[in-house]
């Protein structure tokens, strides 16, 4: 990140030359696709731009580099997702369902953060590895029911597993039910906007 005069951040700035290559003009150094992908996970905020048309290429560089890692076996997206997803370019829905995954992706990460935090305050330490798949398989069933509230989604998906038992853990209940309530209330805007496409 690079320090505007005010004092805020503002995105490191790559350039994409023609020959593919990508410079990042705050180090003076080139860098690859796996650099960038690096940069995200370390929570460093950049953008992509042509260096020479000065077109913006963020998100096909995002695109290219969640298909490289898909492709090298680090496969994250199912099959039946990608083919659902792809389905709704073009639709009514388009508009709405990047900010509903944006949402169910920040609660799922936002619930990562106050389990890893909870974990810290009562032992000291980092969760133990049971113990936060328990948790990721929690969220990850909570997204699958949420998914099933969309018609192009439901169909194919397999029934839906039973729910989880009932935990100790008040905090983690209370970020369940906080996602749970989220998703009504996206499903409630959904219905809205079903209703008013059906009667244009």
């Amino acid at each position: 990140m690079t320090e505007a005069k005010s004092g805020e951040t503002r995105p490191i700035v790559i350039k994409k030359y023609a020959n593919r290559r990508l410079y990042n003009t705050a180090t003076s150094a080139y860098v690859t696709l796996e650099d960038l992908a690096q940069m995200v996970r370390s929570g460093q905020d950049f953008t992509v731009h042509d260096a020479k048309s000065g077109e913006d290429l963020t998100r096909q560089i995002l695109t290219q580099i969640i298909f490289e890692e898909e492709s090298r076996g680090e496969a994250l997206l199912p099959v039946q997702f990608l083919r659902r997803l792809i389905g709704f370019y073009g639709g009514q829905m388009q508009s709405v369902l990047p900010s509903y995954l944006e949402m169910s992706l920040d609660s799922f990460a936002k619930q990562q953060e106050q389990l890893r935090g909870q974990f810290k305050q009562a032992f000291g330490g980092a969760p133990g590895a049971g113990l936060l798949d328990e948790a990721v398989r929690r969220n990850m069933q909570m997204f699958e029911q949420a998914m099933r509230l969309w018609p192009g989604f439901a169909a194919g998906m397999p029934p839906a597993a039973a729910p989880p038992p009932a935990s100790a853990d008040s905090a983690a209940d209370d970020g369940l039910a906080d996602m749970r309530r989220q998703m009504d209330e996206m499903r409630a805007q959904l219905d809205r906007l079903a209703g008013d496409a059906s009667r244009k």
